[in-house]
C-alpha cells in the first residue's frame, strides 16, 4: 500500500464528507506516515516540524484580514458600493444584467491575472477585492462558483505560461532549473511555449464552467457583512485618496519586500494615521481581520504539517517506482501515469512550485530514456506539477478565492471552491498535458 496515494485519497473523501479539512489533513498525515512504517512518533515529529513552515502564511492571511476591515471602516467599499448598486439598479433589463455580469467578471478575471504576472501580489487582492462587492454580486444572482473558477484560472493559468512576475519564477527559477538540472538540455524560453497546450485546457474548463456549468442564476441571502451600512460618509474626496493610497502603497511595500505582512501592515498604518480609521479601533481591525482569515491561516499551517509527512514517508519514489514498472515502453501510457502521480503528489502537497522540484528529479531521465522531445518532457513536467494546484484543498488558488467569497458564510470551501476547479480544471489540464506530450 502507498502511503502517499492513501494519504491524499483519504484527506480527498474526508473533505468531501464535510469533514473539516484541518481535521481531515490531520488524519490523513498520521495515516500516511504509519501505513509508510513510520513511528507514531516520528510522524508526529514531521508533521510539527512542517507546520513552523506555515507560520508565515497564516499571519500574512490574518494581517491582509486586518487591512480588508481597514478598507470596510474607511467607507471606501461603502462607497464604491454605492455607486455599482446604483449602476445594477439602473439596469433592469435581463440582457443588460447579463452584461453588466460578465464585465464584472472579466474585471475579477484581469485582476487575478496581474496578481501573478503585473503586480505580483498572488491572493493578496481577493480579500480586499471580492467581499465588498458580494452585495452586488448578490443582487446579480452570479454563481460563486463561477467566480471561484474565474479567481482559480487567473491564478494558475498565468503562471503556467506567462514569463513574468511568480510567472518568471515558476517557468525559469523553478521549472526550466529543475528540468536542466536533471539533464534535459533546453533554452529557458522554450518553458513557456511548451507550456501552451496545457493552457489552452485551462481556458477550455473555464469557458465550460461560465458557459454551460454554472450559468444559471444562483440566490443568496443578504447577510449584515454584505449589505452597505446606511451610516453617511463624510469627506468622500479624503476617502477615496486615502484608501487608494493606503492600496497603493501596500502594493508597492510588498513587492518591495516580498512579504505580504509588510504590505498589509503598510496600508493598515496609512488608514489609520490619516484618519481614515480611528486610532481607537486598531485592535478592532486586527481581531476582526483574524477572525475572517483565521480557517484558511490555520488549513494552510496543517497543509505545510501533511505535505512534510508525506515527503518524509519515502513513497513518492516508490510511487514512480511502481508507475515505472507499467509503463516499459509504451509513451502514450508512460505520459498518462507521469500526469496522473504528478496530480497526486500536488494535490497532497498543495503547492505546484514545491511539487516540481521532486518529480522533475523523478521523471526527467524517465522521459529521456523513453525518447520523449525535449518539449514534449518540458511540458509533462510542468503540467504534472501544475495538476492539483487548482483542485487541492490545501493550495493558495483554491483557499484564496473561499477567503473573499465565503465572507459572509455562503460559500463552501470544499464544493464551492475545490470541486468546481478540480473539475473544470484538473480534468482538461490531464487531457491537454497528455496531447502536448504526444504533438510536441
Amino acid at each position: 500500500m502507498n502511503a502517499v496515494i492513501i494519504g491524499v485519497m483519504l484527506m480527498l473523501t474526508l473533505s468531501l464528507l464535510r469533514i473539516n479539512v484541518i481535521v481531515a489533513m490531520t488524519l490523513s498525515a498520521l495515516t500516511a506516515g504509519l501505513i509508510s512504517g513510520m513511528s507514531l512518533v516520528d510522524t508526529l515529529n514531521a508533521f510539527n516540524s512542517g507546520l513552523s513552515g506555515g507560520a508565515e502564511i497564516a499571519l500574512s492571511y490574518a494581517m491582509l484580514g486586518a487591512f480588508a476591515v481597514a478598507i470596510s471602516k474607511s467607507g471606501l467599499t461603502q462607497i464604491l458600493a454605492e455607486k455599482l448598486l446604483a449602476n445594477v439598479d439602473r439596469h433592469d433589463n435581463a440582457d443588460e444584467k447579463r452584461s453588466l455580469s460578465y464585465v464584472i467578471l472579466t474585471v475579477i478575471l484581469l485582476c487575478s491575472i496581474a496578481s501573478q504576472n503585473i503586480i505580483p501580489v498572488h491572493i493578496a487582492f481577493i480579500p480586499i477585492l471580492i467581499p465588498p462587492i458580494l452585495v452586488i454580486l448578490n443582487k446579480l444572482a452570479l454563481d460563486r462558483r463561477a467566480i471561484a473558477c474565474v479567481l482559480t484560472f487567473g491564478l494558475a493559468t498565468s503562471y503556467m505560461v506567462l514569463p513574468y512576475g511568480f510567472g518568471g519564477i515558476y517557468l525559469y527559477s523553478i521549472l526550466h532549473k529543475n528540468l536542466a538540472d536533471n539533464g534535459l538540455e533546453i533554452v529557458n524560453t522554450a518553458v513557456p511555449q511548451a507550456m501552451i497546450i496545457p493552457a489552452i485546457g485551462m481556458v477550455v474548463g473555464l469557458l465550460i464552467a461560465l458557459l454551460f456549468t454554472y450559468r444559471h442564476k444562483r440566490y443568496y441571502k443578504q447577510s449584515l457583512i454584505t449589505e452597505p451600512t446606511q451610516k453617511k460618509v463624510e469627506n468622500k474626496q479624503k476617502v477615496l485618496f486615502v484608501g487608494f493610497m493606503a492600496i497603493g502603497l501596500s502594493l508597492i511595500a510588498q513587492n518591495l519586500s516580498g512579504s505580504m505582512i509588510l504590505g498589509g501592515l503598510t496600508g493598515v498604518v496609512v488608514f489609520t494615521l490619516f484618519g481614515a480609521v480611528k486610532w481607537h479601533e486598531s485592535n478592532d481591525l486586527f481581531s476582526k481581520g483574524v477572525s475572517m482569515m483565521a480557517l484558511i491561516g490555520f488549513i494552510m499551517i496543517s497543509a505545510q504539517g501533511f505535505s512534510e509527512v508525506i515527503k518524509q514517508t519515502g513513497d513518492v519514489a516508490s510511487l514512480v517506482d511502481g508507475a515505472v514498472a507499467i509503463i516499459g515502453d509504451n509513451k502514450p501510457l508512460a505520459a498518462a501515469l507521469i500526469l496522473l502521480v504528478g496530480l497526486l503528489i500536488t494535490m497532497g502537497i498543495g503547492s505546484s512550485f514545491s511539487t516540481v522540484p521532486i518529480i522533475a528529479t523523478l521523471f526527467v531521465p524517465l522521459c529521456i530514456e523513453l525518447n520523449f522531445s525535449v518539449m514534449a518532457t518540458a511540458a509533462l513536467v510542468g503540467t504534472a506539477g501544475a495538476l492539483g494546484d487548482a483542485g487541492s484543498p490545501a493550495s493558495d488558488s483554491t483557499l484564496g478565492p473561499t477567503s473573499g467569497l465565503n465572507a459572509d458564510g455562503q460559500h463552501d470551501h470544499i464544493w464551492d471552491s475545490v470541486v468546481p476547479t478540480f473539475t473544470h480544471f484538473n480534468i482538461p489540464l490531464l487531457v491537454f498535458g497528455w496531447i502536448a506530450a504526444m504533438v510536441l
